[in-house]
Parts: C-alpha cells; sequence; structure tokens
C-alpha cells in the first residue's frame, strides 16, 4: 500500500443502536483528493470523522471493520490516539481558531507535542502559514489575536494549524460552506496545492466543488457507499442510477 494512502474495509458505524454506515469499503489513494458526496444526513461527515477516530468522543458509538492507514488498522489494538490525529488532521466546517494570537494557534499543535524550542516554532509557523497561502498577508501581525482576521483568513490558519504537527492526511468537513465565493477559491485553489505533500478527503454539499478539485468522488445516500471512482466518471457516466439523479439534481 503506497505511503499515506487508506483504505476503509467492511465499515459499519452505529450511533447506539442506530446502525448510520452500512458496510462500506473504499480506497483513497495518495497525494490525491478524495470528495464525498451526498444529501444532508446520509452518513458523509460521520464516515469523514471515523477516519481519525473523532466519533470515539460521542458517547454510545461503535465501530465495526478497519480503517487502514499504510496497511495498519487504526482501530486495532496499542493505537496512539494522540498520534493517530497528529498524522490524520482535520478541518471543519466553520473556521475554529482558538482566542490566541496567530502565532499560538500555528504553534499550538508543536508545543502540545512538546516542541520549546523557539527558532524551530518560528520556523514551522512560518512555513505552515505559507503553505496555507497564509504567510504575506499575517506575518506583520502574528501577535495580533487570530479573532480579528476575516473567514477565509480563519479558514486557512486553521489549515496552517493542522499543518504544524506535519501530518500526512488532512481531512477536510465541508471547509469553504461557511465562506464567500473570493475565499471559497482561495481554499480550492490551496487544497490543490497541497496533495502534491499530502493525502486530503473533503466532504462538501457541492457537487460543482467535487468536480472541480477532486481526483475520486464518493456518493453516500442514507448510510450507503452507493458509488465511487474517478470524479470524470462519476459526474459524466455513473454507473448507479441513484446517483445519476442526484447529480442532475433530480432528489437530494
Amino acid at each position: 500500500m503506497a505511503k499515506n494512502s487508506m483504505e476503509v474495509k467492511d465499515l459499519d458505524f452505529y450511533y447506539g443502536d442506530f446502525h448510520a454506515l452500512h458496510n462500506i469499503s473504499l480506497k483513497m489513494p495518495a497525494n490525491k483528493v478524495t470528495s464525498f458526496i451526498g444529501p444532508s444526513g446520509c452518513g458523509k461527515s460521520t464516515f469523514l470523522r471515523t477516519l481519525n477516530r473523532m466519533n470515539d468522543l460521542i458517547e454510545g458509538t461503535r465501530v465495526d471493520g478497519a480503517v487502514l492507514i499504510d496497511g495498519k488498522n487504526i482501530y486495532g489494538e496499542g493505537i496512539d490516539i494522540v498520534d493517530l490525529r497528529k498524522r490524520v488532521g482535520m478541518v471543519f466546517q466553520h473556521p475554529n481558531p482558538f482566542p490566541k494570537s496567530i502565532y499560538d494557534n500555528v504553534a499550538y499543535g508543536p508545543r502540545a507535542h512538546g516542541l520549546k524550542d523557539k527558532e524551530k516554532l518560528d520556523q514551522i509557523v512560518e512555513e505552515s502559514l505559507k503553505s496555507a497561502a497564509l504567510w504575506d498577508e499575517v506575518k506583520d501581525k502574528l501577535d495580533s489575536s487570530a479573532m480579528g482576521i476575516s473567514g477565509g483568513q480563519k479558514q486557512r490558519l486553521c489549515i496552517a494549524r493542522a499543518l504544524a504537527v506535519n501530518p500526512e492526511i488532512l481531512l477536510m468537513d465541508e471547509p469553504t460552506s461557511a465562506l464567500d465565493p473570493i475565499a471559497t477559491a482561495k481554499i480550492e485553489d490551496l487544497i490543490e496545492d497541497l496533495k502534491k505533500d499530502y493525502t486530503i478527503v473533503i466532504v462538501t454539499h457541492s457537487m460543482q466543488q467535487a468536480a472541480r478539485i477532486s481526483d475520486y468522488t464518493a456518493f453516500f445516500y442514507m448510510g450507503d457507499l452507493i458509488e465511487h471512482g474517478a470524479t470524470e466518471k462519476i459526474f459524466e457516466k455513473p454507473e448507479n442510477q441513484k446517483t445519476e439523479d442526484y447529480i442532475t439534481g433530480r432528489f437530494g
């Protein structure tokens, strides 16, 4: 299995007695963008959160099956959850910077993992902000509060914060849904750029976005993975009638 690739095998997920995801198997290739599409409530965000065990934080949830990163099951014994979430970063729908300075937001992760060297922290902060295409806009106000920048800048800051701990895989849950079209275009350009170094998995409610930025697309409906494949094929020649109906706007 290629480094930084992810594969899900026969995954079932339960909220208490509710069977939310049904026998999902899916490969997410390294250094590609895989997008999940489907109507609200179809399970795509729940599935995304199984990929770094964020659902563990919800009481009464259960997972059967395997999520493999480089061939190793993240639900196996002896998995260090802190290390897992370092390797598999996450960016949420609404930008959620900490009420700290821009610098402290980016330095937070490396510090939490024990890094104290100011010179190294400075370097990580600069490199992460550059990778998130934000450095030029904030380099003169690193000590200012992160709460004072625009929504689009906040989301790029959250991406910089995720990159600061040097992940291999980046999960994004509707990262542009709270942003205007200009900020959205910047994030989309950024995703295109980031896939050279990271494997990216994104949930999006926008089919146009999925078509623009992803290499592979997976269509979810009612907790089932209906169809997945190369994005062009899913949008132009879907094999399943439900996929075609969703993409052409007949339902959802």
